[in-house]
């Protein structure tokens, strides 16, 4: 606390500073209590950020694990499923966070939440809050509230962005605090990025927030994820935290479950304030977290194979959290979420190089040994930040969700989660045949055919993006996976070939005249428009069959052979 304030408080338990979406509409803030009180009559968690929503929501499931101290079963849960939260009562989470009120506190003069008291710089520095804010623009100023950096925050906005830092913070050299054996001249060098930072993060969304609660509140009895119910404690159930690193043996026993890692404690912060609000921060390093290896105590993102820290550290294996794509829809990865496979692994003999969410995990246990439907829809949300020089600044992040029927998850009956990753695999094949329609008309004029395929093969994806979600949410257990396969394919090539028709539509006269190429036999070919046009719908028949497949010996009409044959060849 600053020493020329009078003591005050700001207790997170009562006061409003969690931002929720209602049911009606309406944006508001919320206390601790109120939320798990209302849960029901809320959509979800509204973040400044969407990396603040994530990091927000672990902190709910830790409070919602440690007051209820499991579920300890799959009964367990499923009594918290029909019955609600257990607010009230003993037992209940009010009396839980009345108990840790002093904890929640975010501006106790002893321990306050998620804080060190009396964290200091050797020179007694405290720096602006553009350190805590993560949208704060560095460099490029367009398209921010913040352009001229955070001067003052509410206490209910710091507290967002303290457990924010806690999760996303940046690396790179940060002031060294006193006490801080690390500190080299008042400085400590990097030792990487807040614990979620270094996931690609990802969560169940219900139909409201005491839904979305319930679905990533995993039991702790599950195989594949490892919890110690007495050593799993979050950080307002451990002694405050002082400016140095825990001790290396403890830290060598954690983190001992998901309340843990929820709440892991990977910065120490100090906010400088007065009555009206916060002005300051002092931000330096906390305790490091390596994410080798551990797949079997972090649910929420998927994890892969490393064989270069295989090789590196002489370890059979090495699994490192598997990050986002910015530039890639979630649909697009659907294989590593639904089955733990990305595409190619087969062919690589790496089957096992991916593992799955351990949260999606959960969920497809709640279908096999659960009372779930097997057409009950689920949303994977998808959420990270991007970082850049040397994970010193955020670039980018992602947010994006797909929805799918529980079953697509189901783990004894894989077919129609089969069908969905070979929906997708038909779709970067039908958008492969249309980049290379958009690069032979390139060539038909002498032109570079890679900016014309990078700019067809983006807009095959955004045309398809919204199609195959609608088709992805629509799987029915009740017909076969091969028809509702066969059904998107029609409705790929339909599409594919309306934007194909358009790229021959707009190829200009020098493309309809061609010219002469060599192919890769040293042959020659007259390639134009039509040609190419021929080839392209040929090709997207073949590859995208669907409920009509190319009958047999058709041909291209030009030169009596398949089209693909004469063109492929060129390329």
């Amino acid at each position: 606390m600053s020493s020329d304030v009078p003591a005050i408080s700001f207790d997170l338990t009562c006061e409003p500073w969690l931002l929720v979406l209602r049911d009606d509409g309406t944006e508001g803030e919320m206390s601790l209590l109120d939320l798990f009180a209302q849960a029901d009559t809320l959509l979800r968690l509204v973040g400044d950020v969407p990396t603040q929503e994530f990091a927000l929501l672990r902190l709910l499931l830790a409070v919602l694990h440690d007051a209820i101290d499991g579920p300890a079963d799959l009964d367990a849960w499923q009594q918290l499923w029909e019955e609600g939260l257990p607010v009230e009562g003993p037992d209940g989470i009010a009396a839980y966070l009345d108990r840790h009120r002093d904890r929640f506190d975010l501006l106790h003069p002893q321990a306050p939440f998620f804080q060190t008291a009396g964290l200091r710089t050797a020179k007694d520095e405290v720096f602006a809050l553009d350190r805590l804010v993560a949208d704060v623009p560095n460099g490029s100023q367009f398209f921010t509230m913040r352009a001229r950096g955070a001067q003052r925050l509410s206490f209910a906005e710091a507290a967002r962005w303290v457990v924010h830092a806690h999760a996303y913070d940046t690396s790179g050299i940060k002031t060294g605090a006193v006490g801080d054996t690390r500190a080299k001249k008042g400085k400590v060098y990097p030792l990487g990025v807040g614990w979620a930072g270094n996931l690609g993060g990802v969560f169940v969304e219900g139909a409201n927030l005491r839904e979305t609660l319930l679905l990533n509140l995993v039991a702790f009895d599950t195989d594949n994820l490892r919890i110690d119910p007495i050593e799993d404690r979050p950080a307002w159930r451990r002694e405050p935290f002082g400016p140095a690193e825990t001790n290396a043996l403890e830290l060598s026993r954690r983190p001992a479950g998901v309340r843990d890692l929820y709440t892991w404690q990977s910065r120490r912060v100090r906010l400088a304030y007065d009555r009206d609000g916060v002005h300051g921060v002092v931000l330096a390093y906390g305790d490091p977290l390596s994410p080798r290896n551990l797949h079997q105590r972090e649910p929420m993102t998927s994890w892969r194979r490393s064989p270069v820290q295989e090789k590196k550290l002489d370890l059979a294996q090495v699994y490192l959290p598997r990050e986002h794509d910015s530039s890639r829809s979630a649909w697009r990865g659907l294989g590593a979420l639904v089955a733990g496979r990305a595409p190619g692994a087969d062919q690589r003999n790496e089957a096992a190089a991916i593992v799955r969410p351990r949260i999606l995990d959960w969920v497809a246990r709640l279908t096999v040994e659960g009372d779930f439907e097997p057409d009950y829809l689920v949303r994977a949300r998808l959420v990270a930040a991007e970082y850049g020089t040397q994970q010193s600044v955020i670039d980018e992040m992602v947010d994006d969700s797909v929805a799918m029927p529980v079953v697509l998850l189901h783990e004894r009956d894989t077919r129609l989660g089969q069908a969905a990753i070979d929906a997708v695999a038909d779709a970067d094949t039908g958008v492969g045949v249309l980049g290379d329609l958009a690069a032979d008309l390139a060539r038909a004029i002498g032109a570079d055919p890679e900016p014309a395929r990078a700019r067809a093969t983006h807009h095959g994806y955004g045309l398809l993006d919204g199609p195959f979600r609608e088709w992805l949410a629509a799987l029915d257990p009740q017909r076969t996976p091969q028809e509702q396969r066969a059904a998107w394919q029609d409705e790929a090539r339909r599409l594919l070939a309306r934007l194909g028709a358009q790229e021959v539509a707009d190829a200009g006269e020098g493309a309809w005249e061609g010219r002469v190429i060599q192919t890769g036999k040293g042959q020659e070919l007259w390639l134009c428009a039509p040609r190419a046009d021929a080839t392209f719908r040929y090709r997207l028949r073949k590859e995208l069959p669907g409920t009509a497949p190319t009958p047999e010996g058709e041909s291209d009409e030009l030169t009596g052979r398949a089209p693909t044959e004469s063109l492929e060849a060129s390329r």
